[in-house]
């Protein structure tokens, strides 16, 4: 398999929910090992397959030294007032801003043999978790911002080179 392009904001992928995938599927295995691939270069948290194109339910993370996957994932559980934490985007390159987040998040999810996967965490962990799910949804993070900052952050997301 291979590392993938990440889309950037502007492509319709970004903006699409995210199909429920067949574990068995020969096609989801593929998807998952091009999903672990792409994370893995450095610097990488989580990449959610529509960021690579496929707007199917499935995301893969680098936490911690901790690298896997997760099919079908939902939120389940977060705990705490959202606090703002310094977030940044592949699909919103070079640019980052003030986001808030639940300091923990629990997802669960299944794996290729449909066996189920708990994911939960704090700090990073529970960043990435409503992140990536959020881009299931078809949610970039700008979304989350409140809406003084998604100001600043649209005119900053004009002026980028990539735009």
């Amino acid at each position: 398999m291979s590392v993938r392009d990440i889309r950037v904001f502007g492509d319709p992928v970004l903006r699409e929910r995210a199909a429920a995938v067949d574990p068995s599927a020969p096609a989801t295995a593929a998807l998952v090992q091009d999903l672990l691939d792409t994370v893995q270069v450095p610097g990488r948290a989580g990449v959610a397959a529509n960021q690579i194109g496929v707007a199917k339910a499935a995301f893969s993370y680098n936490v911690d030294g901790e690298v896997g996957y997760v099919l079908n994932p939902r939120i389940v559980e977060v705990r705490g007032e959202p606090v703002l934490v310094d977030e940044g985007c592949l699909s919103v390159p070079e640019l980052g801003f003030p986001t808030p987040r639940h300091p923990f998040c629990r997802v669960e999810g299944v794996d290729l043999d449909g066996a189920e996967v708990v994911l939960e965490g704090e700090g990073l962990m529970a960043q990435m978790l409503q992140h990536e799910v959020a881009h299931l949804d078809g949610k970039l993070y700008l979304q989350a911002l409140e809406k003084p900052m998604r100001s600043v952050a649209m005119a900053e997301v004009r002026k980028a080179p990539w735009y």
